[in-house]
């Protein structure tokens, strides 16, 4: 483990950059959550300060709310969150940073996904859920779509 808490997954993916930014914002509840769980964005504010409010629905009724905040919005190379805060900065129990960025990788586009935590403890707890499998099927789910394939 580094001294940064961080669980990650990577995607090299077989379309230009843009095509990619453009499937991670406009695409974000087909991709997001791995099947056959599925992504609600009730709202989020593409700019760093803003709100983001998703809801993940299971297969068989459950519901995780996640509310935090985007840190940081680069188009065409990054976007990050965290559930440290609520909307209008009120402090939450936090979690995670999540950071999602893209990079041109020859033809095609570099995609890394990660999960940075504050505590051993949440990091171990991530890496338990499934972080692996979960966030590399979100990744697979990305990647074929923004390739022009149908999930």
């Amino acid at each position: 483990m580094s001294n940064i808490r961080e669980l990650s997954v990577e995607r090299r993916i077989a379309a230009p950059v843009e095509d990619v930014w453009r499937t991670m914002v406009d695409r974000f509840e087909e991709w997001f959550c791995p099947r056959p769980w599925r992504a609600e964005a009730r709202e989020i504010e593409w700019r760093p300060g803003g709100r983001s409010l998703v809801v993940m629905h299971g297969p068989d009724g459950e519901e995780i709310l996640n509310e935090g905040v985007v840190l940081d919005y680069e188009p065409n190379r990054r976007f990050v969150f965290t559930d440290a805060f609520t909307a209008g900065w009120q402090p939450s129990g936090p979690f995670m940073v999540g950071l999602f960025e893209i990079a041109q990788d020859g033809d095609g586009t570099r995609f890394t996904a990660a999960a940075r935590h504050w505590t051993d403890e949440a990091w171990e707890r991530h890496r338990l859920m499934g972080f692996e499998a979960g966030w590399g099927a979100m990744a697979d789910q990305l990647q074929t779509l923004a390739e022009g394939g149908a999930l």
